[in-house]
């Protein structure tokens, strides 16, 4: 494997998507180049962000709630056959309750996440299946064999990273060190199409470190750029960029 090859195995390594013989030796290319080690770094970062933002956390109140409703729930008779007594005085039935109140309290401390899937509103699922086709979306590309990474200084310490597929025919960004936009305003993503701005979607106003898949295709763009919007986007730019990256060439 050359040189060429190896720097774009990044998105594959940070997502352990190498098969052996190629990580080993990617990892004795990372001890040579520190483009790549940095790389390795914020892809690897991003991934472990992107888990975290489809993670769902059950509501606060679910373990209390389930400890109550559980005293009102009747125990199961006993079937035919079966005394459901011990020799220590008959407290089968009691001592089963009590185990069951204790492995679902257990269930609900440590997750409930079926428990809370069930009661979360329609709307909700929608937004959590999105956000993981989303997120599904972005390490596809970060992974893509051809993928292909170009990384610029965008000033005050931030920094952000294109990763282009040209065979998904998508792209994502991965910014670090945002400042955020002014109250009201939004970071936009434009495409550059040979000097024509196309919007590529939204960063997170409130997050200073972001991943984002940009929305639609790259065809023919040779780069992107990203302007303060007023909230919700504009239709075409409305201020100087606050930074402008060519793609890494083909």
């Amino acid at each position: 494997m050359t040189t060429a090859d190896l720097h774009t195995l990044t998105g594959a390594y940070a997502l352990h998507a190498l098969p052996e013989d190629e990580r080993r030796e990617f990892e004795r290319h990372l001890s040579d180049c520190e483009a790549c080690t940095q790389e390795v770094r914020e892809l690897s970062a991003t991934a472990a962000r992107l888990g975290l933002a489809v993670a769902e956390s059950p509501p606060r109140e679910l373990r209390a709630r389930v400890l109550a409703e559980i005293t009102t729930v009747r125990q199961e008779t006993p079937s035919h056959g079966r005394t459901g007594r011990t020799g220590g005085g008959g407290r089968t039935g009691r001592w089963s309750s009590y185990a069951l109140a204790a492995c679902i309290a257990a269930a609900a401390a440590f997750g409930g996440v079926a428990v809370w899937q069930n009661q979360v509103a329609q709307d909700a699922r929608q937004e959590a299946n999105e956000a993981t086709r989303q997120s599904e979306q972005l390490a596809e590309v970060l992974s893509a064999p051809d993928a292909k990474t170009t990384s610029s200084d965008l000033g005050g310490g931030a920094r952000a990273t294109v990763v282009v597929s040209q065979d998904r025919n998508q792209a994502v960004i991965l910014a670090s060190g945002m400042e955020r936009p002014p109250s009201g305003k939004v970071y936009q993503l434009w495409f550059n199409d040979g000097g024509t701005m196309r919007s590529a979607g939204l960063m997170d106003p409130s997050a200073s470190d972001d991943a984002v898949l940009l929305d639609g295709p790259v065809d023919r763009a040779t780069g992107m750029g990203i302007t303060v919007e007023p909230a919700g986007g504009s239709a075409e730019p409305t201020s100087d960029p606050v930074a402008v990256m060519d793609f890494p060439a083909a």
